[in-house]
């Protein structure tokens, strides 16, 4: 099979940014398109652009990439409106989707029709459905797990138990998560990227709260990285407004986490990643490292 035209790719990254406002319709439709669930979540945590990008370009690399390009593409050409109906700007969506039309037309790409299943909003909003009622049963098996850690006696347990549950959560947003392992001489509950940082995570789940020493111990943990590496610390009982004080402001590298926060998370209340990016923005612009989800519900 031929290269995919640059600008064809080109155009196709352009619909995936303006042609969808839900990561999951677009999810849904790539799925309904032809490609399998597993690569179309693939780069779901990313903007959709990157995504996009990034998708595309390891689907071009071979073949059989290319095929499931074409198919994103018939999928695209097949489209008589834009599948997500809650884009904030339809003309530019719009625009994007007829755009890649014509660059299809002038290209020659042949779009099989007799042989693909029509991408309509109804089959998209079909997947979108499945996917949503298995992200609902996954986050209610993690749900359940964190309740029972509560009436675990063995707080060793628990705390292993926590490791699982946070594991399990951010792999439900796509969120790749190493859990814990060691390096030479420190042990690290657990590690991730997003959206461009390093994280590394500590997680606790005692009776008692972290005090400055065990957060601080964290820390050095965090500077001894890169750069540009962060900590996120996750403690079920909270923290006492004193010892958080101690690291927020200049120089602060730990977001905080709460079993509140958990909570309602686990509850279907908030996306994982929204409690990310709103955590992020407010630390960065106030200093405040440890604002917690039911503000960020108000």
């Amino acid at each position: 099979m031929e290269p995919i035209p640059f600008e064809v790719i080109e155009q196709l990254i352009q619909c995936f940014g303006k042609c969808f406002h839900f990561k999951d319709t677009l999810v849904s439709f790539l799925i309904a398109s032809g490609l399998e669930q597993r690569l179309a979540m693939k780069y779901k945590d990313e903007y959709k652009f990157v995504w996009g990008k990034k998708l595309l370009g390891e689907l071009n690399e071979s073949e059989e990439g290319r095929i499931k390009i074409k198919k994103i593409i018939t999928g695209f050409y097949q489209l008589r409106n834009l599948p997500d109906s809650q884009v904030a700007d339809k003309e530019a969506g719009l625009s994007a989707l007829r755009r890649l039309k014509e660059l299809i037309t002038e290209n020659k790409i042949i779009i099989e029709t007799q042989k693909t299943e029509t991408v309509s909003r109804h089959k998209v909003s079909q997947e979108k459905e499945k996917i949503l009622k298995q992200r609902q049963e996954k986050l209610e098996s993690i749900k359940n797990l964190f309740f029972g850690g509560f009436s675990n006696t063995n707080r060793q347990q628990a705390g292993y138990s926590l490791e699982d549950i946070i594991k399990e959560l951010f792999a439900l947003s796509n969120i790749e998560y190493k859990k814990s392992y060691k390096t030479e001489t420190q042990q690290i509950d657990g590690y991730f990227r997003f959206e461009g940082f390093d994280y590394l995570v500590e997680a606790k789940w005692r009776n008692d709260q972290p005090n400055e020493g065990e957060i601080g111990s964290f820390q050095r943990k965090v500077i001894t990285k890169l750069e540009s590496t962060r900590g996120l610390f996750f403690s079920i009982n909270g923290f006492r407004d004193e010892v958080i004080k101690q690291f927020n402001g200049n120089g602060a590298n730990i977001i905080f986490f709460t079993g509140e926060d958990l909570t309602l998370i686990l509850e279907g209340r908030i996306e994982l990643t929204d409690v990310l990016i709103k955590k992020i923005e407010k630390a960065a612009q106030y200093g405040n490292s440890s604002t917690n989800v039911r503000d960020i519900l108000k």
